[in-house]
């Protein structure tokens, strides 16, 4: 007689992938291991992308930093008081050049710190508001719009060097300007016009850069965002304040900071429009040079430092103040999409 097997329950079945869908099993031991690789060769891939980037970085940046921590520690060559001779090498002197900087040099210090801190706040203000300006004018459409982008952007791509011969023609006692305000002004000497010839001229040369960098922050802005905002009867002005602005926000934060850090070291528009060793807009990075023409290359390097410091200071609390927007992670237009609408359904509840 033929015994039958009996059918099998699912209790008697082994595990298997069909077994998995209330508790899924484990990865096998060698997915496991190709997953680690494919990490493991990735972070070789980047490694090896990055590092001629984090070379020329070392060569450009730290070892100059290197090399100038080492030189502020070193006076100048002069008279050895032990042997009565002229010393052949720069005598180590520790931190006498920085106790120097804020004791026996520190009017001359202080002059050239509050001279760039006014440099860096004033035209950095100046060029962020004309900027945003310019960025509106040329995201608007209409005829003519290439020539009008065109000559707007012309000021930033003109060498520093030429600007300020330029304007330095332009500020002569004879010039454009004081015929223009039919007023003699000598905009190259001392003085506070001094320091309003400079901010000129670095506004019109630098406004361009923060104009462009926020027109492609208007560019990537989705058009239904404004038509929900007309639908909803916004003014222009309402629509640039909680629209416009929020969404460029990213982009002009990282445009500010880089025309700070930029104009914390300002050196050749001042230099060639009024001039050297003049108080009134003698900046660090000039008196680090006068320093370094006199062969006092010591000090010069204790001013270098204590620059390099101050910019390094100002980027790290820019970006830890303002981290957040400057990576753009407070939301995108789509969210400012939604966030309007609910806006809308609030007022229409109420009403």
């Amino acid at each position: 007689m033929a015994t039958r097997t009996p059918p099998e329950t699912p209790a008697d079945r082994p595990p298997g992938p069909a077994s998995g869908r209330a508790g899924r099993p484990p990865a096998p031991e060698k997915a496991r291991r190709g997953r680690k690789s494919a990490t493991a060769g990735t972070g070789r891939m980047a490694a090896l992308l990055v590092s001629p980037t984090l070379l020329v970085l070392t060569v450009v940046v730290l070892y100059p930093t290197i090399m100038a921590l080492r030189e502020s520690l070193y006076g100048t060559k002069g008279l050895d008081p032990k042997t009565g001779f002229i010393s052949d090498t720069e005598p180590f002197v520790g931190l006498q050049n920085y106790t120097d900087i804020f004791g026996e040099a520190g009017e001359r210090f202080w002059n050239a710190f509050w001279n760039t801190t006014f440099f860096t706040v004033v035209t950095v203000g100046l060029e962020t508001v004309i900027g945003v300006a310019m960025a509106l004018i040329m995201h608007k459409a209409f005829s003519g719009r290439a020539l009008i982008r065109a000559s707007i952007l012309i000021p930033w791509a003109v060498p520093t060097a030429i600007s300020g011969l330029l304007w330095r023609w332009i500020f002569n006692s004879d010039g454009i300007a004081n015929a223009l305000i039919g007023h003699q002004v000598l905009w190259t000497t001392e003085g506070f016009h001094a320091k309003v010839a400079v901010i000129i001229a670095e506004v019109w040369k630098t406004a361009p850069f923060i104009g462009l960098l926020v027109l492609a922050g208007l560019q990537v802005i989705p058009r239904e965002v404004y038509e929900a905002a007309r639908m909803d009867g916004a003014s222009p002005l309402r629509q640039f304040w909680h629209i416009t602005l929020p969404l460029v926000k990213p982009a002009l934060l990282v445009a500010v900071l880089f025309r700070c850090l930029d104009a914390l070291r300002m050196f050749d528009l001042p230099y060639l429009l009024v001039g050297a060793q003049k108080s009134s807009v003698e900046t660090l990075s000039m008196l680090a040079q006068n320093e370094a023409s006199n062969v006092r290359f010591g000090p010069a390097a204790a001013y270098a430092v204590v620059l390099f410091v101050y910019v390094l200071l100002i980027a790290l609390g820019f970006v830890r103040l303002l981290g957040a927007d400057v990576v753009g992670d407070a939301g995108g237009p789509g969210r400012k999409k939604r966030r309007w609408a609910s806006k809308r359904n609030r007022v229409e509840v109420s009403a």
